[in-house]
């Protein structure tokens, strides 16, 4: 299985088979994924190549979540792969359990136009609520958990006095996600609606 995590600033892949983690990249590049992430596949065990393709559908970057689906769905047509996807915060808060162990953990991510991505999970890993794009005030109102994790988790933490964990998603760790998380329909995830409007 190839994951292709170019969702943040973060760029990552891992090849996996079945749940053993075969090899994989990370870097945080801020921009420049379109340039670095089909070398990055390239330079896996067999060029990458999977019976199965995972990719982060966001919410992100809108430049990055379209770079990782349009080289999942190339790739999984070229091969004749299945190609499916997760979620960012899914995939945030799974790897912040892994060093924190079952407790009730909020991901807080950036997002556009001075917002933030937020979502609660408990400790079983569960959503508690839908995921929102939300200024930073109401995201101090709304973050409760001891443990904040995500690429805005130092902010939160200091105004809450929660434990920060600065993580953004590394597909090296997608063997962490349950089953359960993984999405069948490859459709990018924004988090907010769009900015453009139709004339009327």
């Amino acid at each position: 299985m190839l994951v292709i995590d170019s969702a943040t600033e973060a760029c990552s892949v891992a090849l996996f088979e079945r749940d053993t983690l075969l090899d994989g990249t990370y870097a945080e590049l801020g921009r420049g994924h379109a340039e670095r992430l089909v070398p990055m596949i390239a330079a896996l065990p067999d060029r990458g190549r999977a019976a199965r393709i995972m990719v982060n559908l966001g919410p992100g970057s809108f430049t990055g979540v379209r770079v990782g689906l349009a080289a999942a769905r190339a790739l999984g047509f070229a091969w004749g792969a299945t190609v499916g996807g997760y979620h960012n915060l899914d995939l945030v808060a799974a790897m912040a359990r892994a060093q924190c162990g079952a407790i009730a953990i909020d991901v807080v991510m950036t997002g556009g136009h001075g917002e933030w991505f937020f979502q609660p999970f408990a400790a079983n890993g569960n959503a508690l609520a839908p995921l929102a794009s939300l200024v930073p005030r109401a995201v101090h109102e709304q973050a409760q958990a001891a443990v904040v994790a995500g690429s805005e988790a130092a902010a939160v933490a200091r105004h809450s006095g929660a434990q920060a964990l600065t993580l953004r998603p590394d597909a090296r760790a997608f063997g962490l996600l349950g089953r359960e998380a993984w999405r069948d329909t490859v459709s990018p995830v924004y988090g907010r609606a769009p900015d453009a409007r139709l004339p009327v």
